[in-house]
C-alpha cells in the first residue's frame, strides 16, 4: 500500500479522492448523517488554520486514488507545541482489514515524533470502527462528550426572551474591529469549560487571534454568524458562533457558547441561542439542524440545550494518546 503526502495545496483529484473517501465511510458507519460536501472538504484542505501546520497523507495505487485518509493538526501556539490532533484518519469501507489504517497511522506516527510531539488527541465517535482501532492503538478517552442536535422548528424559532441590562447583537464574518477585543475576553473565559485530562491548553486569546480563526472560516467558503449580549460599557457578557462548513448545506454546527463568569444567572445562554436559532433560520432556507458537542461533564450547557430541544444523537470522546518512541 502506498502512502502519499499531499499538497499544499492537494490537487483537484486528491480532493475528489478524500471525498469519496469520507462519503463511502460516512454511508458506511454512520448513515443517519450527510456526508460533507465538495466545498467544505476543499476548504478545510487548501485553507491552513490559523493555529497549526497540517500534515496530510492518502493511501492508494495513485495519488488521485483513495483507500484511506489522514490529516494531523500540528500546533504552532506556544502552549501547545509538544502535541497535536489527529483531524481525520478513515478508511474506506471496502479497504479495510487489509493494514490501510496501520500504515497510515505510522506515517502520523513518524511524524509526530519526527516533531516532537509528546501526545495527540482526536475526536472520535463511540460505538464504531474509529472507537476500536483508537483504542488498539493505545489511544483514551480523556474527555466523555456527546454530538446533540435540534432540528430547526417548521414554524419557525420560540421567541427569544428579553434581556434588561443586555442588547443582542449579530455579527455575520469575523467580529467587528470595534468589538474584537471585547470578544477576545469572553472567548477567555472558556479556561474554566472542561478539558478532562486533555493536554491540549485554550489559548490565550486577542483580537488578533480571533480574526485570524474566524477568517479561516471564511476563507474555507464557510460563513461565521456570531450572537453577542453586551452590555452598555462595552462587554460582551456572552456569545454563541454557528458554523456552516457550506452555506448552501443542511446542516450547521454550533461552536462556542460562553457567558461570562460576571454575567451568569441572567439566562444570557439560552437568549443568545434562541437569537441565533432566528438568525439562521431566516438567513439560510436549506438549514435543517444545528449540531454540537458537549463535554458530559457541563451540566449546565446539557440543560440548557435540552430546554432549547438539542436531542443526543451519539456519544463521542476526545481520545489521546501518550508518545513513546520505538
Amino acid at each position: 500500500m502506498m502512502i502519499h503526502s499531499l499538497g499544499p495545496p492537494p490537487s483537484d483529484a486528491e480532493v475528489d479522492a478524500w471525498l469519496a473517501v469520507l462519503t463511502a465511510a460516512v454511508a458506511a458507519d454512520q448513515p443517519q448523517l450527510e456526508a460533507p460536501s465538495r466545498r467544505e472538504v476543499a476548504g478545510r484542505l487548501c485553507v491552513p488554520p490559523a493555529l497549526g501546520r497540517p500534515v496530510l497523507w492518502a493511501a492508494g495505487e495513485g495519488a488521485g486514488e483513495g483507500a484511506g485518509v489522514a490529516a494531523l493538526l500540528l500546533f504552532t501556539d506556544e502552549g501547545n507545541a509538544h502535541t497535536a490532533f489527529l483531524d481525520v484518519l478513515t478508511v474506506r469501507p471496502q479497504e479495510r482489514r487489509r493494514g490501510v489504517g496501520t500504515a497510515l497511522w505510522a506515517r502520523v506516527r513518524e511524524e509526530l515524533l519526527a516533531q516532537g510531539r509528546t501526545s495527540v488527541s482526536a475526536l472520535v465517535d463511540l460505538g464504531g470502527p474509529g472507537q476500536a482501532f483508537a483504542q488498539s492503538l493505545g489511544f483514551e478517552n480523556v474527555l466523555p462528550m456527546a454530538w446533540y442536535e435540534q432540528e430547526l422548528p417548521a414554524d419557525g424559532p420560540a421567541p427569544v426572551p428579553a434581556t434588561p441590562g443586555y442588547e443582542l447583537l449579530t455579527w455575520h464574518g469575523p467580529v467587528p474591529d470595534a468589538w474584537a477585543p471585547a470578544a477576545a475576553v469572553a472567548h477567555g473565559a472558556m479556561q474554566d469549560a472542561p478539558t478532562g485530562d486533555m493536554d491540549e491548553r485554550i489559548p490565550v486569546w486577542t483580537a488578533q487571534r480571533l480574526h485570524a480563526v474566524q477568517q479561516v472560516i471564511v476563507d474555507r467558503g464557510g460563513e461565521l454568524i456570531t450572537v453577542a449580549a453586551v452590555t452598555g460599557a462595552g462587554e460582551v457578557a456572552a456569545y454563541t458562533e454557528l458554523v456552516l462548513p457550506d452555506p448552501s448545506g443542511r446542516r450547521a454546527i454550533q461552536y462556542d457558547t460562553v457567558v461570562t463568569p460576571a454575567h451568569r444567572g441572567h439566562g444570557l445562554g439560552r437568549a443568545v441561542k434562541l437569537r441565533m436559532a432566528a438568525e439562521a433560520a431566516g438567513r439560510y432556507p436549506a438549514l435543517r439542524r444545528i449540531a454540537t458537542t458537549v463535554a458530559d461533564e457541563n451540566t449546565p450547557m446539557r440543560a440548557v440545550n435540552e430546554a432549547l430541544g438539542y436531542r443526543r444523537e451519539r456519544g463521542a470522546g476526545i481520545f489521546q494518546l501518550t508518545m513513546q518512541p520505538a
